[in-house]
């Protein structure tokens, strides 16, 4: 525990939904695209054959620095510099809606799964909450799980279950964050790539932050798992058909 990098609140609720996946699916090799600062690619590296890629150069630094003493691998750019190796696991976390081609991605993504393996997508939940954060940090969309379990089934996956998670504290961290984005209108000048590139940088705390992120969002995990229809959040599984 203690060499795991410290994750934002809504990062900790997002990985009790992920931890649970991954202890089910037990996968021997993973892929993560847009792995960020290695929040969850530490967590992962732990537990598997860990490959991460990251193109943005500061959270890539970061990146290394915490997955690759952990025995996994992170490389600086997108998903095509892993040719055509297939991986039992392939997840992006909060990089779908980052992307104007969603679509296009997810058949790129699944095309990493080999047989018998696991698509992991999390994205930011319900259209109808897009505001001025979304524009911030460069979302093109926000999804319903009717939405992205449509783009799975056509990038060719099936079995596909998602989980929504964040309630309660999912729908407060997101009113915080609305009044902060508000303040920052002048950011919203910059393109949609360099908001998305600089995304993965905002909120993130330091280490000696960790346990206490931990400790205060650990009543919400259970929470947020007696509500698994209500969030702010939508992670989706899909096996490769």
């Amino acid at each position: 525990m203690t060499r795991q990098p410290p994750l934002t609140p809504m990062g900790s609720l997002r990985w009790s939904v992920v931890r649970g996946l991954i202890d089910e699916l037990r996968p021997g090799t993973v892929l993560e695209v847009g792995c960020g600062q290695g929040g969850f690619g530490a967590r992962l590296a732990g537990r598997a054959q860990y490959v991460g890629c990251e193109p943005d150069a500061e959270s890539y630094a970061v990146a290394r620095e915490r997955i690759e003493p952990l025995g996994g691998v992170v490389l600086a750019g997108t998903s095509d510099l892993v040719g055509d190796r297939t991986f039992d696991l392939v997840c992006a976390f909060e990089v779908l809606e980052h992307l104007e081609d969603d679509a296009g991605a997810l058949v790129s993504w699944a095309g990493h799964v080999g047989p018998g393996g696991a698509l992991i997508v999390s994205v930011p939940a319900w259209p109808d909450r897009f505001g001025a954060m979304d524009e911030l940090v460069g979302h093109y969309r926000r999804y319903t799980p009717e939405q992205l379990g449509g783009l799975l089934l056509k990038a060719g996956c099936a079995e596909i279950r998602h989980v929504l998670y964040g309630w309660p504290l999912g729908f407060a961290l997101e009113a915080a964050r609305e009044r902060i984005a508000r303040r920052r209108s002048d950011a919203r000048e910059s393109t949609m790539a360099a908001r998305s590139a600089t995304s993965g940088r905002l909120f993130q705390p330091k280490r000696l932050c960790g346990a206490a992120v931990r400790a205060a969002t650990a009543p919400f995990t259970v929470l947020s798992r007696l509500r698994p229809t209500v969030g702010t959040g939508l992670v989706a599984v899909g096996r490769r058909a």
